[in-house]
C-alpha cells in the first residue's frame, strides 16, 4: 500500500468542472498525520507505521497512550491507526504526512462508520412497504407481516429481513475519484458520498480494484 491516510468528513458540496458540469463532492480534512511508532519484521513480524491524527489535551489519554507520545516526544492525538505502507521502514518517527500524498485523478477507497439509528423496523431498515390500510389490516400497518407458512416448512427461513440494530457499522465505498487536492487547507474533494456523519473519522486509501 502506497497511499493511505486518516481524515475527518466535513460535509458535501459541489464544484464545476472545465465543462461547467456540476460535480457532487465530499470534503475530507485529510491530515496532517504524524508517525508515532513503527512495526518491524524483526520485532512484530510485519512492517507498518503507527500514525496519529487530531491533536487533543493530554488529560484525555490513558497512561499507555500518554507514554507512547512521551516516548516519541510528540503532542497527543485522538486517533491511532496502523498503515502498512510499502516504504514503512523508511518512515521515521515524527514524520508528518499530509494530503499531498494524493493527487487529483487518484482512485481511492473510503471507509467510515455509518450513523447509528438504534433498533429500527423493517420499513426504515430494509425499505419494506407498509401493509394495506383497508380490508381488516391493522391496527399496526408498519409491522413485518407473515414470516412463513405454518405447515411447510414449519419454521422461519434463515436470513429473513427483520427489525433490529441499524447503522453504526464499518462501510467501505470503492473506486471514488479524487477531484481536487487543496494543499493550503489540507483538504481532499472526493466525488460522491462517503459513509459517516459530519465530523466522523474516515480512512482514505488507494483503491484495491
Amino acid at each position: 500500500m502506497k497511499k493511505a491516510m486518516m481524515g475527518k468528513k466535513l460535509g458535501m458540496t459541489r464544484i464545476f468542472d472545465e465543462n461547467d458540469i456540476s460535480v457532487p463532492v465530499t470534503v475530507v480534512l485529510c491530515g496532517p498525520m504524524t508517525v508515532v511508532d513503527k512495526r518491524t519484521v524483526e520485532k512484530n513480524g510485519y512492517s507498518a507505521a503507527v500514525c496519529a491524527f487530531e491533536e487533543i489535551k493530554e488529560g484525555k489519554l490513558n497512561k499507555p497512550e500518554s507514554g507512547l507520545y512521551k516516548k516519541a516526544k510528540l503532542k497527543p492525538c485522538r486517533y491511532l491507526r496502523e498503515f502498512r505502507y510499502d516504504d514503512a521502514d523508511a518512515l521515521e518517527v515524527g514524520k508528518v504526512l499530509d494530503c499531498t500524498m494524493f493527487e487529483a485523478g487518484d482512485m481511492v477507497d473510503v471507509s467510515g462508520t455509518t450513523k447509528g439509528r438504534g433498533f429500527s423496523g423493517v420499513i426504515k431498515r430494509w425499505n419494506h412497504h407498509r401493509l394495506k390500510m383497508t380490508h381488516g389490516t391493522g391496527p399496526v400497518h408498519r409491522e413485518v407481516g407473515s414470516t412463513g407458512a405454518n405447515s411447510n416448512p414449519s419454521r422461519r427461513i434463515k436470513n429473513l429481513k427483520m427489525p433490529g440494530q441499524y447503522g453504526h457499522e464499518k462501510v467501505t465505498i470503492l473506486n471514488l475519484k479524487v477531484v481536487k487536492v487543496d494543499k493550503a487547507r489540507n483538504v481532499l474533494l472526493i466525488r460522491g458520498a462517503v459513509p459517516g456523519p459530519k465530523g466522523g473519522l474516515v480512512t482514505v486509501r488507494e483503491t484495491v480494484k
